[in-house]
């Protein structure tokens, strides 16, 4: 999914500077990487929506500024505490022959008919929700498909199960073992087994004390 935006540069620094851009409909922001770090600014609007895309966080953006195009990243924002408002952007500019590391989204598929939870009534339970990777630009995914078809009850996917883009490799310290997803029956559920084998027990023990004991001849 291609996404562009527009933004123009801008020279006013501070709090002031800042503040009155906010008023105006519009976000101060910032790009780094390679050149000298640019100050700009963007329509405030645009972006709030554009933030709200799973893809825009996850996506080489192309960024318009003042005419020019060029590749970037998004690497922070700050809100405001309480109100739907975009108080600040962070872009990186990207190098085609340089490796980025990103954030990528997990979307799991046929939870439905996984053993765990088709045959034995087992919840999915999403340890991820996201992976640390490292890739050319050009090979950045927008997501990573979890297929959890095989998953059985009590049984995990770890990172070294997921099938990778080409390009693409997990990036972290013991990565590989980590746990993406598992299958475990709902705790209420096993409390419920254990109270009602409890109570069915009750009974059988209640005769076996009421029972005279038999006399010794």
């Amino acid at each position: 999914m291609k996404i562009e935006l527009s933004a123009i540069s801008r020279k006013a620094q501070g709090t002031g500077a800042s503040r009155r851009l906010r008023k105006s409909g519009r976000v101060p922001g910032i790009v780094y990487g390679g050149t000298e770090p640019t100050l700009i600014d963007l329509d405030h609007n645009n972006l709030y929506y554009s933030l709200r895309k799973e893809a825009f966080h996850a996506s080489i953006l192309t960024l318009d500024l003042d005419g020019k195009k060029e590749q970037v990243l998004l690497r922070d924002f700050q809100m405001h505490p309480f109100r739907q408002q975009v108080q600040h952007i962070d872009f990186q500019r990207v190098e085609s022959n340089k490796k980025i590391h990103m954030k990528v989204p997990l979307h799991f598929v046929n939870a439905d008919i996984a053993p765990g939870v088709k045959l034995n009534g087992g919840i999915v339970s999403h340890v991820m929700n996201d992976l640390n990777i490292a890739c050319l630009p050009a090979d950045l995914p927008e997501f990573i498909e979890v297929d959890l078809s095989t998953l059985a009850l009590n049984h995990s996917i770890h990172v070294s199960d997921l099938k990778l883009p080409k390009g693409v490799e997990a990036a972290g310290v013991h990565i590989g073992e980590a746990v993406v997803a598992t299958v475990q029956v709902p705790r209420g559920a096993v409390e419920a087994e254990a109270l009602a084998a409890a109570a069915a027990a009750a009974p059988a023990d209640a005769k076996a004390a009421a029972k005279p004991a038999a006399k010794s001849k």
